[in-house]
């Protein structure tokens, strides 16, 4: 272990299928950063964390799988029905904190056609994190899925080993540990070139309000097929817990490209009333010639 800091459902199913579909996002999103079912609600700044002196001490990470401009865009299909529209977009952020840059990782979609009658889903997720570390200092989280909402504001003071959430509430933390949005890219700067068919790897994350150790396995290398085209991949299954929404982690596979880029263009999930595919359907602003066939 390596260890690093189907369509024709009735309707009584959409509920079901979309809070699934919801999970099944989150767990993808947080555990190899990839795939957020991110829909906005709004866009507005977050409030800038207190500035005290820097301290020594804070990370490097030498990373060139991504940069601001970066926009990927996904579709998230119920079987053959397209049930919704997912973007993820990097920019550069307005602000230091602790004389640092920050670039803002936003999360944005929708769900689509008749889901919207049945389960509307419309969420947010923002994350602040260090360019140079990758590691967050702010994250916003705007849920509203079929009638439920709720919202998450976490102020990560990595100076101090730190959260704070939007019930005043400060939680000890470890060094650089991520939330759900940072750890979409601070995935991909892990160096797989050595990687193992079984190697597991560990991103420390802050989330619904208690640390989570997000776990994924390597299982190889894979060419596959998506309606635009051909990829050379490397494929890994998220560690989850079995049960709720799947029955074994091999229900659970994301592929994300082999070149620098390092981005996820499929997922495909078994769930306990029936299967959810998340396909990558167009791209831009990437660092590096992508693994097209």
């Amino acid at each position: 272990m390596r260890t690093l800091g189907a369509a024709n459902r009735t309707d009584r199913h959409v509920p079901c299928v979309m809070g699934c579909m919801a999970r099944t996002s989150t767990i993808l999103l947080a555990g190899l950063g990839l795939l957020t079912m991110a829909f906005a609600q709004s866009d507005r700044p977050a409030e800038p964390l207190p500035a005290p002196a820097a301290p020594s001490g804070f990370r490097t990470v030498n990373h060139s799988a991504f940069k601001p401009g970066e926009k990927l865009t996904y579709i998230v299909h119920y079987g053959i029905v397209n049930a919704g529209e997912a973007v993820v977009e990097l920019k550069e952020g307005d602000q230091e904190i602790m004389g640092r840059k920050v670039w803002r990782a936003v999360g944005r979609g929708r769900s689509l056609g008749a889901f919207n009658a049945f389960y509307k889903v419309d969420d947010y997720y923002e994350s602040h994190f260090d360019a140079q570390g990758v590691f967050p200092w702010i994250f916003q989280r705007r849920v509203s899925e079929g009638g439920f909402e709720f919202s998450q504001d976490y102020m990560y003071k990595q100076h101090r080993g730190e959260v704070t959430t939007q019930k005043n509430q400060t939680h000890k933390v470890p060094s650089s540990v991520q939330d759900m949005l940072s750890a979409f890219y601070y995935a991909r700067t892990l160096d797989f070139s050595n990687a193992k068919p079984g190697d597991v790897y560990t991103i420390e994350t802050f989330l619904d309000d208690e640390l989570w150790p997000l776990q994924m396995k390597y299982m190889g290398k894979e060419t596959i097929k998506l309606r635009n085209g051909r990829y050379k991949c490397m494929r890994f299954q998220p560690v989850v817990q079995e049960g709720r929404i799947f029955k074994t982690n091999d229900d659970l596979n994301v592929w994300i490209t082999d070149d620098g880029n390092k981005i996820p263009v499929l997922a495909q999930a078994k769930v306990l009333v029936g299967s959810i595919k998340m396909e990558l359907s167009d791209y831009e602003g990437l660092s590096h010639p992508i693994a097209k066939l």
